[in-house]
């Protein structure tokens, strides 16, 4: 095991990924020479050369669709996006493009294509650079989606998605980039998409978080450990596919539920998770579920109105108690 923070990790197993497979390359805005701006390609051009680690010109859909034709042929292509916002630049690259070729071609075709990149609130980078957008993703069929929350995971995750076949977006939070953990060292090292994490194991209700509030969660859990409250805190990791049945048997066991994410609470992953919960364990629920999320605004400048807009952990441990005490 080596400690490594989150941003460390995902270039550690670019590189590894980028040794082990010479058809393993990244490429995306200003991820050369300066590395990316969280440095997560850091020396990999001195190591690879310009023709595995590739700048790109500041066009999303250009270099997504790069990405797209150099995985059907044969490529095993990294994009980075420098924000998750501009995933909206390259939509029809994702949306009808990649998440579709291998239904369109009957499974004849392969497309090990990996679109990553930051999102999230944190460092005041205001309404088109700070969303959380995961959900528009989930909702498509034939994209699988990613969100790591640990450097472990990260690592994990990071290296299941360059080893498969289909279109993944993989989704990092620029708060998290810093953050320091436990590492594997095995070259091998992998977690399986569609597994949960049980953070933490607790009795009385389930939280299930994502990205950086699966931190936030856990330091709220073990606050109510000091009143008695048992919080048990489960880490989708990854959405598409979902683990349903971690989830719904956490539930079973505590009969209430909050599920809490920073994207924004309309028609975001805490819906679909709230959706699945009552189908699956309505029987078992003593309270309705509760969904945090961003409120219905665009995401501010200031850090302060940034902060009044996502769930803080003060509104966590709030859903907690509302759940135990209907």
């Amino acid at each position: 095991m080596s400690r490594k923070s989150y941003a460390i990790a995902i270039r550690d197993v670019l590189a590894e990924e980028m040794r082990r497979d010479d058809r393993v390359f990244v490429m995306g805005e200003d991820i050369a020479e300066q590395g990316g701006i969280y440095g997560c390609t850091r020396g990999l051009l001195e190591e690879f050369g310009p023709d595995r680690v590739r700048n790109t010109p500041i066009s999303e859909a250009a270099f997504v669709g790069a990405g797209v034709g150099a995985a059907l042929a044969g490529m095993r292509p990294v994009v980075e996006l420098m924000y998750m916002d501009f995933a909206f630049v390259a939509a029809d690259q994702i949306l009808n493009q990649a998440a579709k070729i291998r239904y369109m071609y009957g499974g004849k075709a392969t497309l090990p294509l990996v679109i990553r990149g930051q999102q999230g609130v944190g460092r005041g980078n205001a309404a088109t650079h700070s969303q959380s957008i995961e959900a528009i993703f989930m909702h498509i069929p034939g994209l699988k989606v990613v969100m790591p929350s640990t450097p472990a995971d990260a690592a994990g995750l990071l290296r299941t998605a360059l080893r498969d076949n289909n279109p993944i977006m993989f989704f990092e939070h620029k708060i998290l980039y810093n953050t320091k953990g436990e590492v594997p060292d095995d070259p091998d090292f992998m977690i399986p998409f569609g597994k949960a994490n049980i953070v933490k194991e607790g009795k009385d209700a389930t939280v299930i978080a994502t990205s950086q509030y699966v931190g936030r969660a856990e330091k709220v859990a073990k606050q109510l450990e000091k009143e008695g409250i048992s919080v048990e805190v489960i880490d989708p990791r990854t959405l598409v596919p979902f683990d349903t049945e971690t989830v719904v048997n956490s539930v079973k066991k505590t009969g209430r539920a909050v599920v809490v994410h920073e994207a924004h609470k309309c028609g975001g992953v805490g819906a679909e998770i709230a959706s699945i919960i009552m189908e699956e364990a309505f029987n078992y629920l003593d309270a309705p579920v509760i969904r945090l999320g961003a409120k219905s605004c665009p995401l501010p400048f200031n850090l302060g109105l940034e902060n009044a807009v996502v769930p803080q952990e003060d509104d966590i441990e709030k859903a907690v108690k509302s759940v135990l005490y209907k």
